[in-house]
């Protein structure tokens, strides 16, 4: 029997479907976490053949004496995953440190997290690249800009979400960026592109072929959602775009992406800038992780599918037999609380209550990106998804 560590199976929630399926594939399911076992939800519980709860998951040395005590009880670990962005460095490290083969090592991390060592990867893919920066001081800053021209991004070279990204309009707001960021991070700052962020997701096998795909779309941008407090929306295609598919595939390539889920995020241009012509696909970023928060739930309403087995089925069988059936478009609306919305949350659901798929309060952790009420609903067309938009988040004047 092959044993798999997961690290914090109870967060996000919804990962404890990894593990069940994991554990019905005949895996050895072994979690690690820091939330006391008594207070698992009772279908984690059902889905691990053992739990290590640690003080601390950020705590190094916990966390590795209880990897290393479960090789010492169960034998060598096949494989050490988290699929959560923010540990994605540890469980690479983990991997090393326990000669764990199946997944990135400390070697790969550089490329895989810093924004800056993504680029040549992209570039290898043949996807165009935003022109970038890493910022010293207030004159080399001002010759890139002089480059080119305001407004410009700028973000960790290093960091998850849309945390610490600003945009930076003129030389005033440029001198208070430098002023007040961490002088111990590392900020890369990037010439603005008008366009929406559209995503290739997909399951990968040990041979880096696809063996599911999908992909979404944002329209608004999240770095403004959580500056502005913003409402956040983004949808799960039916049927991803061809050139999307093309450069997500050429992307597995150049990275050398095998046995993961995967998030990759493109620019699709909406006007002709200097990176191409509109409705073009420039790079972004890679996430060699799936799409975070509620996403592979609605991967499985868009495609009436389980992601979750798939990627199980991925790790035990390297491959998967579970099928896509009918598809449709899968829509996200976060409603951020202190906003005088139209229509109340009976309005919705009395309008919209055949097609929603979930409804809920999101947890605070990821309020900032996502809002503070969520509706997730299937359309049979765009047009219909559009009217949901409309209505869920019109306000009164």
């Amino acid at each position: 029997m092959k044993n798999f560590v997961f690290i914090s199976p109870n967060f996000p929630t919804n990962y404890w479907q990894f593990c069940r399926h994991l554990k019905d594939n005949g895996l050895n399911v072994l979690g690690i976490g820091d939330q006391p076992y008594d207070e698992l939800s009772p279908e984690l519980k059902n889905s691990l053949n053992e739990y290590y709860k640690v003080n601390n998951l950020e705590n190094e040395d916990e966390v590795y004496r209880a990897v290393a005590f479960f090789i010492f009880k169960h034998g060598r670990i096949d494989w050490l995953e988290s699929n959560n962005e923010y540990w994605l460095e540890r469980d690479a490290k983990l991997r090393t440190d326990f000669n764990i083969t199946s997944g990135f090592q400390t070697s790969d991390i550089p490329r895989i997290k810093y924004k800056s060592k993504m680029k040549p990867y992209y570039r290898k893919a043949g996807i165009p690249v935003a022109r970038y920066h890493i910022v010293e001081g207030f004159d080399d800053c001002m010759n890139f800009i002089k480059k080119v021209k305001y407004p410009v991004i700028v973000k960790p070279d290093n960091g998850v979400g849309a945390s610490h990204t600003y945009r930076i309009e003129n030389e005033e707001q440029l001198k208070a960026f430098l002023a007040e960021k961490d002088p111990a991070v590392s900020y890369i700052m990037e010439e603005f592109i008008h366009a929406e962020v559209n995503s290739y997701d997909a399951i990968i096998d040990s041979n880096g072929e696809p063996i599911f795909e999908t992909g979404n779309v944002t329209p608004n941008s999240i770095m403004d959602v959580v500056n502005n407090n913003d409402n956040s929306i983004y949808y799960i295609v039916n049927e991803l775009p061809e050139d999307t598919r093309a450069a997500g595939r050429a992307t597995v390539k150049a990275f050398g992406v095998k046995s993961r889920f995967v998030h990759f995020e493109f620019f699709r241009l909406l006007s002709d800038q200097k990176l191409g012509k509109k409705g073009d696909v420039v790079a972004l970023e890679v996430n060699m992780r799936p799409c975070g928060g509620f996403s592979p739930d609605m991967m499985n309403f868009a495609n009436s599918t389980d992601v979750y087995k798939i990627w199980a089925d991925m790790i035990a069988f390297d491959q998967s037999t579970k099928p896509v059936g009918e598809r449709a478009y899968c829509a996200f609306a976060g409603l951020r609380d202190g906003k005088n919305f139209v229509m109340t949350r009976d309005d919705i659901m009395a309008k919209y209550g055949a097609n929603m798929r979930m409804e809920a309060r999101i947890p605070d952790v990821l309020s900032g990106a996502m809002g503070n009420q969520m509706y997730v609903a299937n359309f049979n067309t765009k047009e219909e998804m559009d009217q949901f938009y409309q209505d869920v988040l019109k306000c009164w004047d």
